[in-house]
């Protein structure tokens, strides 16, 4: 039996994971899971992987990208095929009313390298804003841009939209705009030291996992399960899951990276040489 220290967010786009563990899919597989959750987000299971405290985990494609430019880990796989819906959120009672007003406001980020972060710096380039005017507050996770907002630290937050919406209809945050992200929301990202000799053992996890999710997504109690387990309102679950498409087998094209490269080369996240082919690595 191989072990395989997983990691991804606290959040229901992993839903299928614990579906397909509690059913035992993983030991069907010949592998035993070790997940763990990890509310600071991508950056920080990019840097888990690159410690080798993980094996693998499931983090927003732009994270992923600058992870694997930064070394020790790859991505191997699409995890969903539809786009992330940022929301860009600011408190309830912020001066800030239209995206435009944004251009030098205090950015809230999880940390360095992590999506809300990345995104941040996406839309702002989309803009034509100068990158080096976004004032940075690390906040770890979403409980530390709430408690951020509250003290008056930061001023903008990037974030899953559902995930937020709760904190929207409750007073404490107001959401300015959407953004939907340019390119496939989640990938699956491998440690070197996993790639090296637990390939074909996540291979067959990873197609476990994906075949519960095509399952999951179609049956009629999903939508109930996900605003059970996540705290949103059915008919917000029902939405989210009506745009999310995970993906179909295991595996990823060069083309569906490409964009992730070039938008974070021309934001100076990656260097300029960096390709899209040094971010993947197949799964044997």
């Amino acid at each position: 039996m191989t072990t395989l220290r997983i990691g991804g967010v606290p959040e229901h786009f992993n839903l299928p994971w614990h579906l397909a563990l509690g059913e035992g899919a993983a030991r069907a597989a010949g592998v035993d899971v070790e997940w763990q959750d990890f509310p600071d987000g991508s950056g920080a299971m990019a840097q888990a992987l690159r410690e080798q405290r993980l094996d693998a985990a499931m983090l927003l494609t732009e994270g992923a990208v600058a992870g694997a430019a930064a070394g020790g880990l790859r991505i191997v796989s699409l995890y969903t095929e539809s786009p992330l819906l940022w929301g860009i959120h600011v408190p309830a009672s912020s001066r800030f009313k239209e995206v435009a007003e944004l251009a030098r406001a205090r950015y809230a980020i999880s940390r360095r390298g992590s999506g809300s972060h990345l995104m941040a710096l996406v839309h702002a380039r989309r803009h034509g804003w100068p990158l080096d005017a976004l004032e940075l507050v690390i906040v770890r996770n979403l409980e530390g841009a709430i408690e951020s907002f509250a003290a008056g630290t930061a001023d903008v937050f990037f974030w899953e939209k559902f995930m937020t919406k709760p904190l929207v209809d409750d007073g404490r945050f107001r959401r300015v705009a959407d953004f939907t992200a340019p390119w496939p929301a989640f990938v699956v990202c491998a440690s070197d030291a996993a790639l090296a000799g637990q390939g074909a053992a996540l291979h067959a996890l990873l197609t476990a996992v994906l075949d519960r999710a095509a399952s999951f997504a179609v049956s009629g109690d999903a939508a109930a399960l996900i605003a059970a387990r996540y705290g949103l309102q059915r008919r917000d679950a029902a939405d989210w899951l009506a745009g999310t498409r995970w993906a179909a087998r295991v595996g990823v094209e060069i083309r569906s990276i490409e964009p992730v490269v070039e938008a974070l080369r021309a934001a100076g996240v990656v260097e300029g040489g960096f390709s899209a082919s040094r971010a993947l690595a197949p799964l044997s």
